[in-house]
């Protein structure tokens, strides 16, 4: 059994780390390829430090581009590894443009496909996102949605159950496995001057939002109603993309919040474990704060991680400043007392014992 990891986003490196820890301690025979979608290697390289797993065997380091240039590149390079390496199974995680690249590769030469976090639906199709989870899906041989709910969304699209397995999300696994890693290596507490449950956090990156100037004021707008009203910072690490559409937009940033470059993934665990709120568009943050327990206001209209909100953990506010000071007052006069809907932190365990059905895999 030879195997591939495909991966491309520091979301996407997070979310393997348990299943390559795991090839790891069994000793399998599998190679990762980097396709750099979002950040070179040599700036994704301290994830990988941190996470203490072996480096990438393939840098493809595609940059950023259209939609089309991206995919384009990474399906070019992809499909000569695969047809040099010849893997039996390629292991791809969540909706990026990676993912679809990876998926359509591998199906046109044959290859089996798994699917990490399969079964997740926005239902909005202007999401770049929400094409390549569903095109994704369709090109994969084995199927692992994270939770029942995404179960169910895949039977009624019509996929066969014999393929579908569901395990828990691997985001459970990393916070699991890496929080307590975190707090031996790093204080980013301490650098910045923060005391726990003293600040705010703040993350947007998706292009909905960030390329829009409206939305992007709107949320720099609630956070800054939010700061003043509870007297608190506001912590945004900021993507480098989203940095200069704030400056091709002119916009000012309001005062209390502070931008700060991007973390390491320990720095930021601690930064959402430690937080009064986070307020994210990201579907990863949404998932980690709900395991964390820290209230979490998503500045969407909508969201592929619905049990976030069905237990309590999360709420849709979406852009618009005075919403999200009303959600977030919600959120903030919650009890932190919500299940945990994501799994047992054995994700990974799970899909490589389905990958190589090996009942010793625990």
């Amino acid at each position: 059994m030879r195997l591939s990891i495909i991966l491309g986003t520091r979301p996407e490196i997070i979310k393997m780390s348990s299943i390559i820890r795991k090839c790891g301690e069994l000793k399998l025979d599998y190679f990762i390829i980097h396709t750099g979608q979002h950040y070179s290697y040599n700036m994704d390289k301290l994830f990988f430090e941190q996470l203490e797993f072996p480096k990438p065997k393939y840098n493809l380091d595609v940059g950023s581009g259209t939609h089309g240039e991206q995919t384009g590149k990474m399906l070019a390079g992809i499909e000569k590894i695969l047809q040099k390496e010849n893997p039996d199974v390629v292991l791809v995680e969540g909706d990026t443009d990676t993912v679809l690249a990876g998926a359509l590769a591998a199906h046109k030469l044959q290859i089996k496909i798994g699917h990490v976090e399969a079964g997740l639906r926005s239902y909005d199709r202007r999401m770049p996102e929400e094409i390549n989870r569903i095109l994704t899906d369709h090109c994969s041989d084995l199927l692992f949605p994270p939770t029942e709910k995404s179960k169910e969304i895949l039977l009624e699209e019509g996929f066969d159950k014999k393929i579908i397995f569901v395990t828990g999300n691997t985001i459970v696994d990393a916070v699991y496995q890496n929080l307590e890693l975190a707090n031996k290596k790093v204080n980013i507490l301490k650098d910045l001057s923060l005391e726990q449950n003293d600040y705010l956090l703040v993350t947007a990156h998706r292009e909905e939002n960030v390329d829009t100037k409206e939305n992007i004021e709107g949320i720099l707008k609630g956070a800054e109603l939010l700061s003043e009203e509870l007297n608190l910072p506001v912590i945004y690490p900021i993507h480098p993309r989203t940095r200069k559409r704030l400056e091709e937009f002119n916009i000012i940033i309001p005062k209390g919040i502070n931008l700060i470059d991007p973390t390491g993934f320990l720095e930021f665990l601690q930064l959402e474990a430690n937080a009064k709120l986070i307020l994210t568009d990201s579907g990863a943050v949404q998932e980690e704060a709900c395991i964390l327990k820290v209230p979490c206001v998503t500045l969407r209209d909508n969201t592929e991680r619905p049990e976030t909100i069905d237990v309590g953990g999360n709420i849709l506010a979406g852009t618009n400043p005075e919403k999200i000071l009303e959600c977030s007052r919600i959120m903030l006069n919650k009890e932190r007392n919500w299940e945990n809907p994501l799994g047992d932190g054995k994700a990974g365990d799970k899909i490589l014992k389905i990958i190589i059905g090996d009942k010793e895999v625990n």
